[in-house]
């Protein structure tokens, strides 16, 4: 039923992300904390991102978060 998790659906981990950008573990941290890649979801103390996010912002550009969230805002839209 609804237990399948697809591909694109999956949370990653910091290192994850690292080595998809070819950055390492803290750089990621320290985008994070700069604003500069999309918020990540926070669960217990677990800190992961959404691989389909992350897809579509990287297919984006990689903007800053704050225009990646506007650009999310309008569905997608630019301009």
């Amino acid at each position: 039923m609804g237990t399948t998790i697809e591909a694109q659906d999956r949370l990653l981990s910091a290192a994850s992300i690292a080595k998809l950008l070819s950055l390492s573990r803290r750089q990621v941290f320290r985008l994070n904390s700069g604003g500069r890649i999309p918020a990540p979801i926070r669960i217990g103390g677990a800190v992961r991102w959404s691989a389909k996010e992350v897809s579509a912002w990287l297919a984006a550009g990689a903007p800053d978060r704050k225009t990646w969230e506007a650009i999310k805002g309008n569905g997608g839209q630019h301009g």
